[in-house]
């Protein structure tokens, strides 16, 4: 089989990296990852994230096959990130994240909220990103945008700049991968750990 964290050059120069006193929470240039939607523990139902060096970075689970609506992100080592949960509503369903942190473990009020947008578009989905924002009092938004039958989706700051990507993967020599292996790019001066809790949002919603 072939290492499925292997990347392809096939994106565009990225945007000029951050100033260098930018928040480390921030990229401060362009990372590529591989999403390979196995679990790591016997039975789970979820995914491993690998960095460009072919190194465990964060994986998902929710060790429960019978139960998709609760799932945890974690670091290498097993630490808990971000317990996700969808809700569900009359129309739309909706997506919470809670944060984890060392002190008070789950924090009581959601990280960020993902509802499906009103209007629909015949090729893509676009849903409603709502950040809380980690103890800070100012409110951020951005959108995910999902092209149907394509296995992509794009996490959009409010004014369409591109902040994150997710589509299926290729070797280095240009061969298409299963289903079940995807790349993620997530661009410089972007949130990291709230890509991840978006991108494990996406994948809720595909399956």
């Amino acid at each position: 089989m072939a290492k499925v964290y292997h990347h392809h050059p096939l994106f565009p120069p990225p945007p000029p990296p951050p100033p260098s006193n930018a928040s480390p929470c921030l990229t401060s240039s362009r990372e590529i990852y591989t999403l390979w939607m196995k679990s790591l523990v016997l039975h789970g139902n979820g995914c491993t994230i690998y960095d460009s060096n072919g190194e465990v970075v964060y994986r998902v689970d929710n060790y429960d096959q019978k139960r998709c609506n609760e799932v945890y992100l974690m670091d290498q080592g097993g630490k808990t990130l971000y317990k996700i949960q969808r809700k569900k509503l009359r129309v739309f369903g909706r997506w919470e994240a809670y944060r984890y942190n060392d002190l008070n473990g789950e924090e009581k009020k959601p990280t960020f909220r993902v509802q499906k947008a009103c209007g629909i578009l015949k090729r893509s989905q676009s849903f409603g990103v709502k950040v809380m924002g980690c103890g800070r009092e100012n409110k951020a938004s951005c959108k995910i945008e999902t092209l149907k039958h394509q296995s992509v989706y794009r996490i959009l700051d409010m004014a369409g700049g591109l902040l994150a990507q997710v589509q299926r993967k290729h070797t280095a020599s240009g061969v298409l991968l299963g289903e079940d292996v995807m790349t993620l790019v997530v661009e410089p001066n972007t949130d990291r750990l709230l890509v991840m809790g978006l991108v494990v949002v996406c994948c809720l919603i595909n399956h």
